[in-house]
């Protein structure tokens, strides 16, 4: 069955969204249960458990000496690696970090009250873990988007986390990405073992602040679980792109940017709103054309079949309405002045304005993270950033002369609340 073309208007708009969103709707409790038993038992036998999943999960015997890369492993991979993509990487690292140092934090300090002062201070966090997928394919750019921000946040220790290959050894490509990025320490293991790993530790791996990084649905699971334990950076899903397109749009640019997602794996979404029926029916001609043509058309035939659609609106109004409620991963704006248009959207994880602004620009190069929240979580997640690895410390220095201008105020303020010792600690300095 080929991508289908729905009718959307202002009254079947939620119905049509939620029958787009059943990726959501899964049945999690036998992956819960078989995920906990698992960071139960990394955190009660520590390696020993870690090396007992990864030779059941990886097909990898492992030792508690050949769990971490070492600096020979990661030059001999780099050494492997086609030195123009390597040279290509070492860009798009340079536009990464570019753009992630102008979200760097800086606390503030204000005076009150005669002398006083109170303010933030910003610390970076003092370790991150940081987990890449293996999958059917290295994903060297992710690991530039999630080592990156924690490296210019300052975070001294910087743990990275990715499935061995079957011979034991670890993509090249990845090694290489995690050196460019400033990873202090990779560890070859993958799932939900090695997110409770860093969560709470081993005799190898040591206990992370916070994890970041994208992954299956047993790591994201895990992210679930241990969060509290550590802090997380989102609650990550299947990929998506939304693509908002008028008449003035090219319908085979469309097809094109929609199977750039459609061929991440058979959940991901791809959805088109247009106001033109005549668009529509280009857009599906040249999707049909385009996947017949790719590589991972079994993959492409699934994503297609279930969750992606074009939904011919009565408005473009009611495209961004339908946008807005979906809250995508991915938002493309293939419309005249798509920038102007653009001040209409407040709910998507990363904006691409104009027809030559595609989405692998921003996968692979452009420099805005590409760890994005999924699923709808737009609408209060934002994207994986510099902010997410900084902690903030309140700081309140006040003098006597400061203190004495609001102290009775304070005592106040603390009998209301029946809390009286509350109201002692500030009377005992004045009497």
């Amino acid at each position: 069955m080929k991508c289908k073309i729905l009718e959307g208007t202002k009254e079947n708009l939620k119905s049509t969204v939620e029958s787009l969103g059943v990726r959501g709707k899964m049945d999690l409790k036998p992956v819960i249960d078989t995920v906990q038993s698992v960071i139960d038992d990394i955190r009660t036998n520590g390696d020993e458990a870690l090396l007992r999943y990864t030779e059941k999960f990886d097909g990898v015997k492992l030792t508690p000496e050949t769990l971490r890369v070492t600096e020979e492993e990661i030059a001999s991979a780099i050494s492997q690696v086609d030195p123009e993509l390597f040279e290509v990487m070492k860009r798009a690292e340079a536009n990464i970090r570019s753009f992630h140092e102008k979200q760097r934090e800086e606390g503030f300090m204000m005076g009150v009250y005669s002398g006083g002062k109170v303010g933030v201070r910003v610390r970076p966090i003092t370790t991150a873990g940081i987990y890449v997928p293996g999958g059917t394919a290295p994903l060297p750019s992710t690991v530039l988007m999630d080592v990156i921000p924690a490296s210019v946040a300052g975070v001294k220790r910087i743990v990275f986390a990715t499935p061995p290959r079957k011979d034991g050894t670890i993509a090249p490509v990845i090694l290489a990405a995690a050196k460019i990025a400033g990873a202090t320490e990779i560890y070859k293991m993958g799932g939900a073992q090695a997110i409770a790993a860093m969560a709470y530790g081993t005799e190898t791996v040591p206990r992370v602040d916070k994890i970041a990084g994208p992954g299956n649905i047993y790591v994201n699971t895990a992210k679930r679980l241990v969060y509290g334990q550590v802090d997380i950076d989102m609650f990550a899903g299947p990929s998506e792109i939304l693509i908002i397109a008028d008449d003035s749009a090219d319908p085979d640019f469309v097809a094109a940017d929609m199977l750039s997602q459609a061929e991440h794996d058979r959940l991901a979404s791809a959805i088109v709103l247009t106001d033109s029926a005549e668009f529509s029916e280009k857009v599906l001609e040249r999707v049909d054309v385009r996947s017949d043509m790719a590589e991972r058309n079994e993959i492409l035939a699934a994503s297609l079949r279930d969750y992606c659609a074009i939904i011919v609106c009565d408005s473009l109004d009611t495209a961004v309405e339908f946008s807005e409620e979906i809250a995508p991963e991915h938002l493309e704006l293939c419309v005249r002045d798509a920038e102007k248009f653009s001040e209409k959207i407040n709910n998507c994880g990363a904006m691409f304005l104009g027809s030559y602004s595609p989405e692998p620009l921003g996968d692979y190069f452009a420099g805005p993270n590409h760890t994005l929240p999924t699923s709808g979580t737009a609408r209060f997640f934002s994207p994986l950033n510099t902010g997410d690895f900084y902690k903030k410390m309140s700081v309140i220095n006040y003098n006597r002369e400061s203190l004495e201008q609001v102290y009775k105020d304070v005592a106040m303020f603390a009998d209301s609340e029946g809390l009286t010792c509350h109201a002692a600690a500030v009377r005992a300095r004045f009497m």
